[in-house]
Order: C-alpha cells, then structure tokens, then sequence
C-alpha cells in the first residue's frame, strides 16, 4: 500500500480509503448497501490486512447508524486507523439541524464523536457548501474544535472552486486553521473537477480525496453497450449521482477499461481506480462496497501500475470537450501556463504550440 502526504500537512494516508455509506442500510442510504456490525468487522479487518489506515463516514449516512457501527467495529483498532467524517446535512427537523452555523458543527462533531466513541476526530468536512453561513461563522467554529483537541485536520467535499478559495481566503485573513483537503467526485465518467477544482488542489496543495472512483458501478464492467445490465443493477438512465451526459463516450470508455483488464487479467474496476491515482493532485480513493467480494477485489488496484500508453488511452477516450476560458487559453496562452493550468490543459496541448 503507498500512502501520501494529505495536501500540506505531515499527515500521510493510504491511497486507498474505506468508505463506509454501506454501513447501516436505513431510509435513503439502503440504497448503497445495509452492511451490518459483523460484516462491518470483516470488511475493517480486510483493509486493515492492505494497510488501509483511513476510515471514511458522515453523520448522515443512515442518520448516524453508519458513524455507530464504525464505532462498535473499531473497538480495539481505533490506534490504527484515522477517522474521517463530515457535518452540513439535516440531522433532525429543527431549523438549525443542518448547514454550517457554529451551532450546528460543533453540536454535530459532539454527536459524532459519542456515535464514533473516540474522543477525537482526525479529518472533519464540510459536507457541502452553505450559502447562508457567514464563512468566518464556519472556519472559527472549525478552529475552535481543532484548538480543543476535538479535530485534528479539516477539509470540504463538494465545493466549487470560488467556495475553496473563500473558505482558504477567510481562514488566512482570520488566522483560523486551514483547510487541507477536499473531497469530490472524480472518475473517467465524469471529469468535471478537472475544470477547477483539482488545478485549485495543484495551485494551494490541498489533499484530493476521491467519492465514487467507480461512478456508483459505472465502471466495474458490468455495464456494456447493447447488452442487459445485471438483475438488481440501475438502468443507465437511473442515474441522478453520478448523472450521465454523454452515453457514447461513457461505453466507449467502458471498452478500452475492458479491453486493457482482460489484456492485463484483472477487473475493469481494478483499471479505473488504478488510472484516478495517476492523476495530478489525487491523494486517495474512497472505496466502499456492498460484499465482501468487491472490497477485496477493489483493494488490489492499490497494487496495479498501468503503463504510460494505457494512461493514456484511459485519458483520451474520456476526454471531454474544454469549456471556456479553457479553450481560449488553449488556443492563445499555452506558452505562459503554469502547473494548475497544465492539470487541466497539458494532455489538450500535446502536440500542438501556442497559436499567439
């Protein structure tokens, strides 16, 4: 197993992460899977084998019940692996039971910690952006926590780029503790964070953890152009997260994943968690899984190296179009682009020179 340094900090993590929304199977939450304490057990003692040393959760997941089974399960264990956990969610029906209102994440980190049974947290994230919280409200109460022993490290999942970049302004100005990571999806179905948010990573050195490497299964291989997906699996047309945009390329994608898998004699799975760990700023993959039978297998891609020409094919047929301002600066500024520029542009610049 490699582990990496998250962003700036001295903290070194796995490149692969437990993912744990699997964990309970209550209300929405069935959906991804209802893994219970005993299955919970196996599936720790199986990525604690791969040195696997961080665990992945949020106190929404199956309202809390996931956060409990965590704990129950790290009974005896919790010195080898780091928690992660997040706070923005409704958490019950009072008007103050979601965002991030001081209020709110330090009455939420307190639950979570008496559901995780631990006396500290080592990464807390920001679920999701809040539009309605004074960003200085937010990055104080995080501070506070860390100041007080409660938090070790903080983080965001699914901000935009001027969301980082104004949670990282306002800690700065304010003295608090920065961010040193966030979380977002990122696959070869959907390459969206390429745009932002990961050059935003390359340019302020912040920890990229990866939510649904697979797409939610997109790319296990199970899904092929023309033929029936397994019983029990989504139609293609199903899917809101991740939402597809593009079928043609998605099955085009699925045939090189296959192709260079069976060449290779593993999963279509193992190959696109393999590619997303080659990509600029990535520190880990949280890998989650309905059986145990998918954790193993996933566990493996932390052991495959794919050769630059599969990187690259992998990168090419995936590709989506440049939005703008990123076609123009392709166009007319390639001479003067930096390394956050060239996370996005470098493979739409092979080749070519500036035309200005």
């Amino acid at each position: 197993m490699e582990y990496r340094l998250l962003g700036r900090s001295g903290l070194k993590i796995s490149v692969l992460t437990f993912g744990t929304m699997t964990f309970g199977g209550e209300s929405f939450f069935a959906k991804t899977g209802n893994t219970d304490l005993a299955g919970a057990r196996r599936q720790l003692d199986l990525c604690l084998d791969a040195g696997v040393n961080i665990v992945d959760t949020a106190n929404v997941y199956s309202a809390g019940r996931s956060e409990e089974i965590l704990g129950e399960a790290l009974d005896g264990r919790r010195h080898r692996l780091l928690i992660a956990t997040k706070v923005r969610f409704p958490m019950g029906k009072g008007p103050n039971d979601e965002g991030l209102s001081r209020h709110h994440i330090i009455a939420e980190c307190e639950a979570s910690l008496r559901r995780l049974r631990c006396d500290h947290i080592d990464l807390y994230q920001l679920h999701e952006w809040d539009g309605q919280t004074p960003l200085e409200e937010t990055m104080e109460a995080l501070d506070t926590l860390v100041r007080f022993g409660k938090v070790r490290y903080i983080g965001a999942s699914n901000f935009s780029g001027w969301h980082l970049m104004k949670a990282m302004e306002t800690a700065r100005v304010g003295g608090f503790v920065p961010l040193v990571s966030q979380q977002v999806y990122y696959s070869l179905q959907g390459r969206d964070a390429e745009n932002e948010l990961i050059p935003v990573s390359v340019d302020q050195g912040l920890g990229v953890l990866v939510w649904s490497p697979l797409a939610g299964g997109l790319l296990s291989g199970k899904y092929r152009r023309g033929k029936t997906a397994p019983e029990g699996s989504r139609h293609l047309q199903d899917w809101g997260e991740p939402p597809v945009y593009d079928e043609a390329r998605l099955y085009d994608t699925i045939e090189v994943l296959v192709e260079i898998a069976e060449a290779r004699g593993v999963s279509a799975a193992e190959v696109a968690l393999a590619w997303s760990l080659t990509r600029p700023a990535i520190t880990s993959l949280v890998i989650g899984a309905r059986t145990e039978a998918q954790l193993t297998a996933n566990l493996r891609a932390a052991d495959l190296t794919l050769s630059a020409e599969e990187v690259v094919r992998l990168e090419k047929v995936s590709r989506p179009p440049l939005a703008y301002p990123y076609w123009h600066q392709a166009n007319t500024a390639a001479a003067r682009l930096g390394p956050a520029d060239l996370a996005l542009l470098g493979p739409h610049l092979e080749g070519r020179g500036a035309r200005l």
